[in-house]
């Protein structure tokens, strides 16, 4: 079995008693589905009055003639009935055939009933355990990664798993012990016959996996094709209003059409692939039940070796080892599907977190004295976007940064969300570095308000309580006052427990903007980070919240990324970016007499 496949299995542990009730239910299903077969011989002797008359008790020899010794017992009970009462006979023999089916179906469903139990467990904890992880990986990671590929990896992919599961243990303990009793009954017919079967098997086997050699690749394919199209069609969903105003449909049909062809192509390879194992499957099986009419034929006819009821019901259970035959190479198909689909989810699982926090890591009580960048250097994927950057935030200060988009603004602000790692230099907190600090103990004490309003699918209210889990509602309303927010809440159909859609889409961007000013209020963090806060605001409404962002910034931590003039003419500290550097530094009065970089951003903030 493929190792990708056997580490999931791992995730089956605490399931382990359901999936010995299945593998027992199997095995008695497999049990009566060749007694189930066996059983039909009495039933056609009595019909074609072939019951061997038996007027002594069968004597038992020892475990090699069990079989003669259990035939000849059924003989003479049945002889004994069938001249007294014949309709009785036969109803009696239907009734052990029928029986012995009721019990084979019941173990079917019984085994089936407690698998679900494991696959869904399996299923249930894996979607959760995927979660957590892409919860807890770096934002650097998604910055690579395909959105649509990740949606194919926890829907479709955890989908084939649940599917192989099932294939799993059919493959394991059902089928192959169908095959075992069956062959077991048939030994007892004829050793001739069931040697050729044992013959046959392997070959059909061998000439099954061949067709499923190539599986796994094209598995793999189809899924990546799928994550393609998964990705464009969120884009799509997110851009609508510059698709429809640069009249771009034309132009993402035809991308969208382009990805939906690549996965029509693959998905017809792979179907194609996996229909095969079916139809040939069958074709060697109806190949060896023709050589074995003609075989067995000759013994009944020619030879008269073995009866023709016993041949008949020989013929059923050679079908019987047919179709879990065919099962297992359909199950073995699913599992190099289900392999791959391993690969793809574990290949999440596995990776590693290089922002992990270090053993020992510092809790981060209080902020106490101040932030050191010191000769800051980062690039990202090879493009250096810092350069020797060095700066002093001290406690309680507003640090305010100004530049062209594209000067590192934004980065410095991920860096001390430690969202990435700096390449050199260092970023001190209290004379701590930053990457020794436990980043959970580091996240408490930051509030962040960026420019892209960053809001959930959830009531008003649940979106302001993550600023603040034990918030009480009074305080929830409270900082929504301050932030200009209560007053359009209030006018909502529930007002706080308005559900405002995916991403607020029900908000004006104003609006939006507020609840996430209303959210960093009631953390009350101790270092503030606006990221372009007010940019989406009207100019009325950001007077509001300019007020309540300075009463938040009195006697706190601030880093204030401007795009207006108004937000940073109080700032004790103002950097100036370019390209990656800092030109200029000082507060506001001593930059316009200092850097003609600031006066150009001022001149061009008094024109808008």
């Amino acid at each position: 079995m493929k190792s990708s496949f056997l580490n999931i299995l791992k995730f089956g542990w605490k399931y382990k008693s359901y999936a010995l009730l299945n593998i027992t239910f199997n095995a008695f299903y497999a049990l009566f589905s060749a007694l189930s077969f066996v059983s039909l011989i009495p039933m056609l002797n009595v019909l074609f009055e072939t019951t061997e008359n038996r007027i002594e008790p069968a004597k038992y020899n020892g475990i090699f003639s069990v079989h003669h010794y259990l035939k000849d017992s059924l003989s003479f009970y049945i002889s004994k009935r069938v001249d007294d009462d014949p309709e009785g006979t036969l109803m009696l023999v239907i009734g052990l055939v029928v029986s012995m089916f009721l019990l084979k179906n019941i173990s079917n469903y019984l085994a089936l009933y407690f698998i679900t139990y494991l696959r869904n467990g399996i299923i249930n904890d894996l979607r959760n355990k995927i979660y957590l992880k892409i919860i807890s990986l770096p934002i650097s990671y998604f910055s690579k990664t395909k959105k649509g590929d990740l949606m194919a990896k926890i829907t479709s992919d955890v989908t084939e798993l649940q599917i192989s599961f099932l294939s799993i243990l059919e493959l394991i303990v059902r089928e192959p012990l169908t095959i075992l009793f069956s062959l077991v009954a048939m030994l007892f017919f004829s050793a001739k016959l069931t040697l050729f079967v044992l013959f046959f098997i392997p070959i059909s086997g061998l000439i099954i996996s061949r067709i499923g050699k190539n599986l796994k690749s094209k598995s793999d394919k189809v899924q990546q094709k799928q994550g393609d199209f998964l990705s464009l069609i969120d884009e799509t969903i997110k851009g609508q209003k510059i698709i429809k105003t640069f009249l771009a449909g034309d132009h993402f049909k035809k991308k969208f059409k382009a990805a939906t062809n690549r996965f029509y192509f693959f998905s017809n390879q792979l179907l194609h692939r996996t229909s095969l194992a079916g139809p040939t499957s069958e074709f060697l099986g109806i190949v060896a039940i023709g050589v074995l009419l003609w075989f067995g034929g000759k013994m009944v006819l020619v030879e008269g070796s073995i009866s023709g009821t016993s041949f008949i019901v020989y013929m059923g259970l050679a079908y019987n080892i047919l179709t879990p035959a065919k099962a297992i190479s359909k199950a073995s198909y699913s599992i190099e599907k289900g392999n791959a689909a391993a690969e793809r989810i574990l290949d999440i699982l596995n990776t590693k977190d290089q922002l992990k926090d270090k053993p020992n890591a510092y809790i981060l009580d209080y902020f106490k004295r101040s932030i050191i960048f010191d000769k800051v250097a980062f690039h990202y994927e090879n493009k250096p976007v810092l350069k020797d950057v060095s700066f002093k935030i001290s406690k309680g200060q507003m640090v305010a940064l100004v530049g062209p988009s594209g000067s590192g603004k934004t980065t410095l602000t991920s860096l001390l969300n430690r969202f990435y790692d700096i390449d050199q230099g260092s970023i001190k907190i209290d004379g701590v570095p930053i990457n020794r600090i436990k980043k959970e103990s580091l996240y408490q004490k930051i509030g962040m308000v960026t420019q892209e309003s960053i809001l959930f699918n959830d009531t008003v209210y649940n979106n302001l309580k993550l600023g603040n889990s034990k918030a009480s509602f009074k305080a929830i309303k409270s900082a929504a006052i301050a932030a200009n927010a209560d007053e359009f809440i209030q006018k909502m159909a529930k007002g706080y427990d308005t559900v405002i859609g995916d991403s607020g889409n029900q908000l004006s961007g104003g609006q939006k903007q507020r609840l996430t000013i209303a959210r960093a209020l009631l953390k009350d963090p101790e270092l503030l980070i606006l990221d372009e806060a007010t940019s989406a605001l009207d100019t009325e409404a950001e007077k509001e919240v300019q007020n309540a962002l300075e009463e938040l910034m009195k006697n706190r931590t601030s880093l204030v990324i401007a795009h207006r003039l108004s937000t940073i003419q109080k700032a004790d500290l103002i950097l100036v970016l370019k390209q990656g550097k800092i030109v200029a530094s000082g507060t506001h009065k001593k930059l316009l007499e200092s850097s003609e970089e600031y006066n150009n951003w001022v001149q061009i903030q008094k024109m808008d």
